[in-house]
């Protein structure tokens, strides 16, 4: 099916897991903190790390809380799928979204300039949905266990950076 649409060139080979717990991630801090998703994120096989702009260093409840949310998110088995909209449809879909949702929390501004007409959005059960062309696993289920590794904070960027792996 994807043959019949023309996308970017992706110069990454993901490890599905790893990529698709950064998806899972992502909203996870958008809902905890109101933060945007990652800007800054470099994920691999054997550990990743990904940082985030927040108010403020989160304390080792607030991390162990991340952890367990992402492993319990994980267990739920969710559906990861792939939807091929075009530029127009993904507005349509952004305009016509119930606030709170995933859908309203779409946006254009991080495609890259030359991006095509098509995106193709990943789905994440009804919990996440990202324009993206990397690999990613069939089901949360697949990814494993979420494991945090250490964080650290940058008062003067208030960067919250976490590694993690995943097992």
């Amino acid at each position: 099916m994807a043959e019949d649409y023309l996308l970017n060139d992706h110069n990454k080979d993901e490890f599905p897991p790893a990529h698709t717990a950064e998806h899972l991630l992502n909203q996870l801090m958008v809902r905890m903190f109101g933060c945007e998703r990652s800007r800054n994120a470099h994920i691999e096989r054997k550990k990743s790390k990904i940082s985030y702009t927040l108010e403020q260093k989160p304390d080792r409840k607030t991390e162990k809380e991340i952890e367990r949310q992402m492993n319990e998110l994980i267990a739920e088995d969710m559906d990861v799928t792939f939807e091929y909209v075009t530029r127009a449809e993904l507005e349509g879909i952004m305009m016509d979204a119930t606030p709170g949702t995933p859908d309203a929390l779409l946006s254009l501004e991080r495609l890259p300039e030359d991006a095509s007409e098509t995106i193709r959005l990943v789905r994440i059960g009804d919990y996440d949905v990202c324009p993206c062309i990397g690999k990613h696993v069939r089901s949360t289920a697949q990814i494993g266990r979420f494991e945090m590794l250490g964080t650290n904070w940058d008062e003067g960027q208030h960067s919250f950076r976490i590694r993690f792996k995943i097992v």
